[in-house]
């Protein structure tokens, strides 16, 4: 019998496995010997690796087909798709590039692809679209995450970079050894650190939050979920009004102020702009001292409660982490500042098991301690059209051109889109206000996507084209935010005439006469030897040894060693602030930030401030009394495989579940089961109660995922017979400054379905007309 670890490995963003595989199928995923605590999702994909959601051939909407680009008899998503072949497919595609790019120019192309990356250093979605449309005359791109897309434009103001300091979090080892109060602001749910970008070798997050518990840390979870924090640490729940963060941080700089508890030396010596913030914080500015009785009021958490657990965060090693789901709401880039500014106040930034975290579990490699392996990857080339549009600003770009918008001290100006080209990615997942963009959907004359499967997205293009799963390709799981490289093994063939995006844009390629600057005369095989060669040219410049190229492929994987020490973020720049100043104009924390305060936006000044959200329960409509949170899935990531086992077993007569406190369903009249309609102004979907006391009254909760399903496909705004909640959520930007995501604004009602519920229709695909014969329809 083959023994374990003698069988070959595949690794995705839930983890890496060793893989069965039999009669041409894999049959089987096992868990990496190396993990302890293997995520259940990864394997799910064989549920679905051969099935009928699967994209077997080209396709290509019968209306657009028949009539042009442009030309629509229905809705994106009514009419059928028509089968063709790859030469016809590619020379359909190449002919409207070679269109759009004469008639309307290379702006009018938006390369979305905007998506979570799976494990594959060179079968990377987006770096294969922007090389290609690189290689065309460039694209439309889009700026940031929908993740912490405010955070990415606040940030750097404060610190001087934010993606720096997200990756290099102070260690869980430092936190078990030397804090004593972890206090998160969104908790920190588990289930968003089953996975992680790139590829992970090894699960760390139950394995360090419970270090830190049986470490006798005390934990504080702030949120209006229990569950954003594991029972099993124990600690404090403060149920908070969604939204209310920022009071609450405010409060607790207050009491940290007016007690002669801040840290003046430190404030002195690490930070700038205090003096702009303090009179704000103590009211002097507006009337108004951020006091615990005032924050009392808006985050409905006890002024004794906030006093109290100020003074113990000043007297203990305190640990701060806010999640990164604060940013995703109105006014999201205040939480961060807001919480910076609190633990420069308590002035153990740069200490062991002090300071801040950005999202502890939001990920698996936050509080990890390893080496970071300089990696590198395809090269995307030089995008000679310099437009560009924030991330979540999707539908605006595409109902709005040629109109201004305010991003990060710069006015800017949509651009006319004509195409979308999606890669790696599900706007129909992540974006809000589904109805809306629907309406925008079908401005653009083409939309082409590169699916696996018939998802929300692939449903309402105009052209797909068939791609591989991870199964069905070699590649290298590689990235800075793991210390394991594992040679992924193609385990499989590809399932019907599906092709790998390397083989889609080469062919494509060769249509347009750019197949030498786009493969540059290499093959899939020869690029993943480049980048080895490169990562490996790179480390030793790094003091790192990597093995050789046939080594690596022998053995299958290898680890680079951690670093003896600790990770703790900032222990540099504060034992020397002259030496390894910050990357901001002061060198210093920017408590105040003149630059910011330049912009001149009224909605985020110079300084961490406390604005009313545009939709919470502070002034809820008595229309919509309940507030939505859409957080992120346990069983699934973002949206997909919502047609896998693990997701399906989860769902109520194959609805998203809903979770409602006691009160709020008796007060409806709902039992556990029950199949409810969530509404407000902007949609409606279904949803399957689940009653749970560990909710805040007035809270509800439906995850993101489930892939949208309108009852009638030809009615714009028709009810989401599944449970996709963005068609609740309000498409408004942060700020002017940020103009992120603010899917945690929300507040809608919620009632029992008294019809008999419609047939879940989301995972079944569209019609197909099949051609008769070999030849081409």
């Amino acid at each position: 019998m083959t023994n374990h670890n003698d069988l070959p490995l595949t690794s995705s963003h839930w983890g890496t496995y060793r893989a069965r595989v039999g009669n041409g199928r894999v049959q089987e995923l096992l868990a990496f010997e190396h993990d302890k605590d293997p995520s259940p999702i990864g394997p799910g994909i064989l549920d679905v690796q051969h099935g009928p959601t699967r994209i077997d051939a080209p396709m290509v909407r019968k209306s657009w087909l028949e009539h042009g680009p442009g030309a629509r008899t229905e809705l994106r998503g009514v009419d059928p798709f028509v089968e063709v072949s790859w030469d016809k497919a590619n020379k359909i595609v190449a002919t409207e590039l070679d269109r759009i790019r004469t008639d309307h120019g290379n702006a009018s192309i938006f390369g979305g692809s905007y998506g979570w990356a799976s494990a594959g250093r060179f079968h990377h979605a987006q770096s294969q679209l922007k090389r290609f449309l690189n290689c065309i005359g460039g694209f439309t791109s889009s700026k940031f995450t929908y993740s912490f897309a405010a955070a990415e434009a606040m940030v750097p103001h404060i610190l001087g970079s934010f993606r720096a300091y997200l990756d290099t979090c102070t260690s869980y080892d430092s936190i078990r050894d030397h804090t004593t109060l972890f206090v998160c602001f969104g908790g920190v749910p588990l289930k968003n650190g089953q996975i992680s970008q790139g590829g992970t070798g090894r699960h760390i997050q139950r394995e360090g939050l419970m270090t830190a518990g049986n470490a006798n840390i005390h934990f504080v979870n702030i949120s209006p979920l229990k569950s954003d924090l594991l029972d099993d640490v124990g600690g404090d729940w403060l149920a908070i009004r969604p939204n209310s963060d920022v009071a609450m941080i405010l409060a607790l700089a207050h009491t940290l102020q007016t007690e002669g508890l801040a840290d003046h030396a430190f404030l002195d010596r690490y930070t700038t702009g205090f003096e702009h913030f303090l009179p704000y914080l103590l009211g002097e500015t507006d009337g108004v001292p951020k006091s615990a009785e005032w924050a009392a009021e808006i985050c409905e958490i006890p002024a004794v409660t906030i006093r109290n657990l100020a003074r113990r965060m000043a007297s203990e090693r305190t640990m701060i982490s806010v999640s990164w789901s604060l940013t995703r709401q109105d006014h999201g880039e205040q939480p961060f500042w807001a919480a910076i500014t609190l633990a420069a106040m308590l002035g153990q930034i740069g200490l062991p098991g002090g300071g801040f975290g950005f999202g502890y579990s939001a990920m698996n490699f936050i509080g990890g301690k390893f080496t970071i392996l300089p990696g590198a990857s395809l090269p995307q080339g030089e995008n000679p059209v310099k437009n560009f549009i924030p991330v979540a600003r999707i539908t605006d770009l595409l109902m709005r051109p040629g109109e201004p918008f305010d991003f990060d001290g710069v006015r800017y100006e949509y651009p006319d889109i004509e195409l979308v080209w999606w890669a790696g990615g599900n706007p129909f997942h992540h974006h809000q206000d589904l109805n809306l963009m629907m309406q925008a959907w079908q401005k653009p004359q083409t939309i082409i996507v590169n699916e696996w499967c018939w998802n929300s997205l692939a449903k309402r293009a105009d052209i797909v084209l068939p791609c591989t799963t991870p199964l069905e390709r070699q590649d290298i799981a590689l990235t800075a935010r793991d210390p394991y490289v594992v040679s992924m093994s193609r385990l499989t063939e590809p399932y019907g005439q599906a092709r790998d995006d390397y083989e889609i844009f080469s062919g494509i390629a060769r249509e347009m006469g750019v197949d030498a600057s786009f493969t540059e005369d290499r093959s899939s095989e020869d690029w993943q030897s480049w980048i080895y060669e490169q990562t490996a040219i790179r480390a030793k410049a790094a003091g790192i040894e990597i093995p050789e190229y046939d080594t690596f492929l022998k053995n299958g994987w290898f680890k680079i060693d951690d670093p003896a020490d600790p990770v703790v973020m900032l222990s540099s720049f504060r034992s020397d602030p002259q030496a390894n100043p910050l990357a901001t104009p002061s060198g210093k924390i920017e408590i105040f930030s003149q630059t910011v305060a330049d912009f001149g936006y009224d909605d985020c000044p110079g300084h961490p401030v406390w604005r009313e959200p545009y939709e919470w329960l502070g002034n809820a409509d008595p229309r919509w009394p309940l507030h939505l949170i859409s957080n992120q899935p346990k069983d699934k990531l973002h949206s997909q495989f919502d047609h896998g086992g693990v997701s399906k077993a989860k769902k109520i007569t194959g609805r998203e579940p809903v979770l409602i406190h006691p009160y709020d369903a008796a007060d409806r009249g709902l039992k556990d089961g029950d199949i409810v309609r969530l509404f407000n102004d902007r949609g409606a979907c279904l949803g399957g109660i689940l009653i749970d006391p560990s909710i805040r009254p007035g809270v509800i909760q439906m995850s993101t995922g489930s892939w949208y399903d309108p009852q009638d496909p030809t009615t714009p705004g028709s009810l989401c017979k599944h449970g996709n909640p963005n068609v609740l959520t309000r498409d408004k930007g942060t700020s002017k400054l940020g103009q992120g995501p603010t899917a945690h604004s929300c507040l809608v009602e919620a009632e029992l379905f008294t019809e008999a519920p419609p047939p879940v229709t989301a995972h079944e695909p569209p019609k197909i007309l099949r051609p008769e014969t070999p030849n081409d329809p």
